[in-house]
């Protein structure tokens, strides 16, 4: 434990946190398949088969799109919280409420909605982008 940072201990919980925001948008989906009535295994409804297939679709793809980030996001929290772990975690903050109003804006079924207020998301994710290069770089020339 002596080699990282005291304040390490933020980053952790803020990750934490981060995945208690995953289970909670996995379970709308689970919720918006029985509502929509689009079971499993199909990944996305077909407007041919489901007149609400947008609306389940974009309940879906808020979900998705976190899950595919979701590896980034925690390679950068990780890394770029050994240097900064007080600025990673408070951009981890905001990246997972970002991500929340992100899913919130996209589960209206207006795709744009997405944005208003979730574009602060990709803010944050662009500090961590840039505090991992810090990390990355002093690794280099300490």
């Amino acid at each position: 434990m002596e080699l990282l940072p005291r304040e390490y201990g933020y980053v952790a919980i803020v990750l934490v946190l981060h995945c208690f925001l995953n289970f909670w948008m996995a379970a709308q989906v689970g919720a918006a398949r029985k509502k929509y009535k689009v079971f499993y295994p199909i990944m996305y409804a077909t407007e041919a088969e489901n007149k609400d297939a947008k609306l389940f679709n974009c309940v879906q793809r808020g979900h998705q799109h976190s899950l595919e980030t979701m590896p980034m996001f925690f390679m950068l929290m990780i890394l770029g919280g050994i240097r900064h772990p007080l600025i990673c975690a408070s951009l981890g903050v905001v990246y997972s409420i970002g991500r929340f109003f992100y899913f919130k804006g996209y589960s209206t079924g207006d795709p744009w909605k997405r944005f208003t207020i979730g574009r602060y998301g990709f803010v944050a994710f662009l500090g961590l982008l840039i505090c991992t290069i810090s990390f990355g770089v002093n690794m280099i020339i300490a």
